[in-house]
């Protein structure tokens, strides 16, 4: 199993300027000089594909290759990438000797170029698109929260619930999901873990202690429990997921606040009338911003899907994981583009089954829900 990179400290922060925001709960203390110079620092946007002046670290979407999954989180300071790392990458066989040699030196690149626009690992080509396709989601993932950062005005502590992407590990897959009230994690649990044989005595003792060590320290620099390292590892992978999507979910509230701000029609709605539209359990409140939902697994493989919310209604949907291989590809490839259509015609997750998809509708609409769930409703 391939080792992940350490993980650095959360700490979770009101850290308001006039001028605007320094994203909450990021990878870096509220007092580091180099956050505060974030809304200076404007010369990255400039290069295609390069990061704007966010302060913070962004976990790209996993994206599949014909080798397995590659996703890449990157840690910025004023728009610039200070580090890059695989938190997914491919693994088994001759794949363990392909990405130990190439990712360190995708990694490398990354920061060198400030971009995606980084060249191609001899040998590696699979893998390199991969990388490079998610570490532009990460980057496009630090555009959008520097640009609600601009957008002046108090941030809104966050308060909120937000499951973390499942990490697979050598045992089974865990995935953590986090409560946050005003800025501080009130609890953290998991929504999956190892189980069956001696996973289950190993994680009925390491579960409840991460959970608890979570909650005290506030931030994913949490002790391994000892006689459970693949556990560990994966419940921070998946937590540090959650804490990237309250992150987003800061971003796109000032966003939205930003906006309201500037209307002078925005005082004198009725409040009561801002969730008419939807009235449906499903339906999308007034957000804006894109939300990914949880992975879902079904018999003949994953399920997540990623939604674009503007005003409160899903303006796309899009499969970022689907089942694939023999006939999974024919099924899908009818089926999604119908489910897509069906969730922003619907704004909800109240949609029809697709005759002939009935597990990749079913995950489908719990990974979409779960999207619905991150965006407020």
């Amino acid at each position: 199993m391939r080792k992940s990179h350490p993980l650095r400290r959360v700490v979770l922060a009101t850290a308001a300027t006039v001028s605007g925001i320094v994203l909450l709960l990021t990878l870096k203390p509220g007092s580091d000089p180099d956050s505060q110079a974030a809304g200076a620092a404007q010369q990255g946007a400039a290069q295609a594909g390069a990061a704007a002046a966010a302060t913070g670290t962004y976990t790209g979407d996993a994206v599949d290759t014909q080798y397995g999954p590659v996703q890449v989180r990157v840690t910025l300071a004023a728009g610039k990438i200070t580090q890059a790392d695989a938190v997914q990458a491919p693994k088994g066989g001759q794949s363990d000797q392909i990405t130990a040699n190439a990712v360190p030196k995708l990694n490398q690149a990354a920061v060198a170029a400030g971009s995606a626009n980084i060249d191609t690992v001899s040998g590696a080509t699979f893998t390199t698109e991969g990388y490079k396709k998610s570490l532009q989601s990460a980057i496009d993932k630090a555009n959008a929260g520097a640009g609600a950062s601009q957008g002046g005005g108090n941030a809104a502590p966050v308060t909120g619930v937000f499951t973390g992407d499942a990490a697979d590990t050598e045992y089974g897959a865990i995935q953590v999901r986090i409560t946050v009230k005003d800025n501080r994690i009130t609890k953290s649990e998991t929504v999956q873990q190892p189980k069956g044989g001696q996973s289950d005595q190993i994680t009925g003792n390491a579960v409840p202690k991460l959970n608890k060590d979570v909650v005290a320290k506030q931030s994913v620099q949490i002790d391994t429990v000892s006689g459970a390292t693949y556990t560990t590892e994966g419940y921070k992978k998946s937590l540090q997921s959650a804490i990237d999507k309250a992150n987003a979910s800061a971003g796109a509230a000032q966003e939205a606040g930003g906006q309201a701000s500037q209307s002078p029609e925005a005082g004198a709605q009725d409040p009561g009338a801002e969730q008419g539209g939807n009235g449906g359990s499903g339906g999308a409140a007034q957000a804006s911003g894109t939300f990914t939902g949880d992975t879902v697994q079904t018999d003949y493989g994953p399920v997540q899907v990623r939604i674009t919310v503007a005003g409160g209604k899903i303006t796309k949907a899009e499969a970022v994981q689907q089942p694939k291989g023999g006939q999974s590809d024919q099924v899908n490839g009818n089926a999604i583009p119908k489910l897509n259509q069906a969730a922003v015609a619907a704004s909800s997750a109240d949609i029809d089954a697709v005759s002939g998809a009935t597990y990749t509708s079913g995950g489908y609409k719990e990974s979409l829900q779960s999207a619905l769930d991150q965006a407020g409703v």
